[in-house]
């Protein structure tokens, strides 16, 4: 069994990247510049393709490595996350000890502390109603299970697009909706700096406005209650910019702008 990390990144030069992230495996590098080019190198004894494109979104990049997967295990990563000695053997063993997993979630904790992420604490199914609080730099996959189901991401949320974050979600919830069988595991296999977001700005009018067109396209029946649980969930996030009835209207302006 082999793994490929499919990296989205942006303006890199040279192989720094590759030491910087402690890159143990094949790879995939997306790099989004100001040029079009494709090299293949061997790093630490792996292959990895590095292809340059001259346009912007993060869905594009992932899509753009996505196609282009030959492993049979994918991995998903952003260019702040610092893998750990070993991290490729860790996510082969867990898919091998579980065959029936399609995609597996795995530890990546966050180095600022200001910007945490969901810290993962045992083994267990990830179903429709927990599945959103897991980030792209999570995800493993089995690359061919995700090719049949023909699941990309979505090029109009995240970085460059025109609605902010949200393309991790979508992706996670059609692969719910489409079947696939998801996973847990508390391994740690790298860390991510989260130093700073190309897209968040503030709880402002367009944050809440952007989660309201993203629940919509989660769901079209229940996108309201989910605008609804979001607001009561996390009121205590954004009391000092919105109150609970402000943000919700808000969101209700996107699901009605779709």
């Amino acid at each position: 069994m082999n793994l490929e990390v499919l990296i989205s990144t942006m303006n890199q030069k040279g192989l720094g990247l590759l030491e910087e992230m402690n890159i143990q495996s094949d790879a995939i590098v997306i790099n989004q510049s100001d040029s079009f080019c494709s090299n293949t190198l061997i790093f630490n004894d792996y292959k990895v393709n590095f292809l340059s494109f001259d346009e912007r979104g993060i869905g594009l990049s992932r899509n753009n490595a996505l196609m282009r997967a030959s492993a049979e295990i994918s991995l998903l990563a952003d260019d702040d996350v610092i893998y750990i000695d070993g991290y490729r053997e860790a996510v082969i063993k867990s898919f091998e000890e579980n065959p029936h997993a399609d995609m597996i979630f795995f530890n990546v904790p966050s180095k600022n502390h200001l910007r945490p992420t969901h810290i993962i604490k045992k083994k267990s199914r990830v179903r429709w109603y927990n599945c959103l609080k897991y980030g792209a730099v999570k995800v493993a996959f089995r690359t061919e299970k995700l090719k049949q189901a023909n699941i990309y991401f979505s090029l109009l949320f995240g970085g460059g697009a025109k609605y902010g974050s949200g393309e991790d979600s979508l992706f996670i919830s059609e692969c719910i909706q489409k079947g696939l069988k998801i996973y847990t595991d508390p391994t740690i296999i790298g860390y991510v700096k989260q130093e700073e977001s190309t897209w968040f700005k503030g709880y402002n009018d367009k944050f809440f406005k952007d989660k309201g067109v993203l629940f919509y396209f989660i769901s079209k029946k229940w996108a309201r209650l989910l605008c609804l649980q979001f607001v009561i969930r996390h009121r205590k996030m954004f009391a000092n910019e919105k109150n609970v009835l402000e943000a919700y209207k808000l969101m209700l302006k996107g699901v009605e702008e779709i």
